[in-house]
């Protein structure tokens, strides 16, 4: 009887421990954005003989499987504003037909089916080449540094970038802009042959500044305002 009475005891006592119940529910799953995708062709600082072009990028891939949707982008600035030419495709690549004599920008976003997108990928440019052109304009200057919306802690700052023309013979000259004002206004060095360009600052004061880009036979294409904070 005692031992009977022991091993009841027992069976309660490793039923009150056991959890008992239903498995708790497993968390959600949380729906990732599909990975960047890269641009292919044309390749970057292409001179298009044919302004029907087929825009080819690399695959991204989705952790969860779900079905992605490419979004395309083609501007005359590296801004994208305005965009010339929004296409979407559920493969990887697109044809567009462009205007002749023209510099063009693109780039390419991914979107998963649950609406999750990836950021867009790095900026191509291409020029589609005119009936009769004989010069070709320069592209938009490309920020190196310092980096947009920056904050800078010296006196001086170094402003560099870099730009490319087609027509790879021209010589390049740069008129650059900056100031406290935007747009800036004030031209601080006309026809510099190098592409950066060393200028004081004052503490706690946000600076714009700009790159004309020239080629010698008079072609020259404005880029955009690019800004730092000084702390």
């Amino acid at each position: 009887m005692r031992n009977l009475l022991y091993i009841t005891i027992l069976s309660i006592s490793l039923g009150s421990c056991g959890g008992g119940g239903s498995d708790p529910t497993p968390p959600p799953v949380v729906n990732t954005a599909p990975t960047v995708p890269t641009l292919a062709l044309p390749v970057n600082n292409s001179l298009c003989t044919d302004n029907v072009l087929n825009f080819t990028w690399n695959a991204s891939t989705d952790a969860e499987g779900g079905v992605i949707t490419y979004e395309i982008q083609v501007a005359k600035n590296t801004s994208f504003s305005p965009v010339s030419h929004t296409q979407t495709s559920t493969t990887t690549s697109k044809s567009i037909t462009l205007e002749k004599g023209i510099a063009y920008y693109w780039r390419v976003k991914a979107t998963d089916s649950k609406n999750a997108s990836s950021n867009y990928s790095s900026t191509f440019n291409l020029y589609t080449e005119g009936v009769g052109i004989t010069n070709h304009l320069p592209f938009s200057p490309v920020l190196v540094g310092p980096a947009l919306n920056s904050v800078q802690t010296t006196a001086t700052v170094n402003l560099q970038w870099t730009a490319f023309d087609v027509d790879t013979s021209d010589t390049l000259t740069y008129d650059v802009y900056f100031g406290t004002v935007n747009p800036p206004t004030a031209i601080v060095s006309a026809n510099q042959s190098v592409s950066s360009l060393s200028r004081p600052v004052t503490a706690s004061t946000k600076y714009y500044w700009k790159v004309t880009v020239k080629d010698n036979k008079g072609g020259q294409t404005v880029g955009q305002v690019w800004s730092f904070t000084t702390d």
